[in-house]
């Protein structure tokens, strides 16, 4: 990985703005057309990243992007982004409040899907 210029410090922090600005936006973009009690907001907002995430790290693997896009893209943006902390919450919230399938399936769901997603990412991206 490169070196953290300056300039890559504050690009790393802009990105983590606008990464934690976009989980809100796409949170409440789910939600609103969505029901029931599993917390589609966070899987779709982890799953997506989780990919995204995959994908970058494959490019950058594959020398298609310099190393300065993970750090800013990645742990800034998609560091943002990504909210496994919320995901953790709202199973343990489901848990509490005893339904078992829903909290298991947050869960599990949440951490089998993005290892997944992230290893589709990283594939396809290592293909360029």
């Amino acid at each position: 990985m490169g070196d953290v210029t300056p300039v890559v410090f504050g690009l790393l922090c802009v990105a983590g703005g606008l990464g934690a600005a976009a989980r809100f936006v796409i949170d409440g973009f789910v939600r609103e057309r969505t029901s029931g009690a599993l917390p589609w907001g966070t899987i779709a907002i982890n799953l997506s990243g989780s990919f995204l995430l995959g994908l970058l790290t494959g490019l950058v693997a594959a020398r298609a992007l310099p190393a300065e896009w993970q750090l800013v893209a990645g742990t800034g943006f998609l560091g943002g982004y990504t909210t496994f902390s919320t995901a953790s919450l709202e199973t343990v919230r489901l848990l509490q409040e005893r339904r078992w399938a829903a909290g298991l399936l947050t869960g599990l769901g949440v951490v089998v899907g993005a290892t997944a997603a992230a290893g589709l990412g990283w594939w396809i991206g290592a293909l360029v």
